[in-house]
């Protein structure tokens, strides 16, 4: 029997802590953690660079029985 997968994002304003708690009240476990980084583009003069502007953390859980 296969188990069913689902991706939880880490919302904003929520801890990891917090996320992993929602994930375990819908009855997923976590089995995978993504984490990518975000950029935004500053522009001086004629030159564009892009500075980290935070990060996306993506957990992928399988349901619980």
């Amino acid at each position: 029997m296969s188990k069913g997968k689902q991706k939880f994002e880490v919302l904003e304003n929520e801890s990891i802590d917090e996320c992993l708690e929602r994930m375990k009240k819908e009855g997923y476990m976590a089995v995978k953690r993504t984490e990518k980084p975000i950029f935004k583009e500053v522009k001086d003069g004629g030159t564009v660079t892009y500075e980290p502007a935070g990060r996306q953390i993506i957990f992928e859980g399988i349901q619980m029985n």
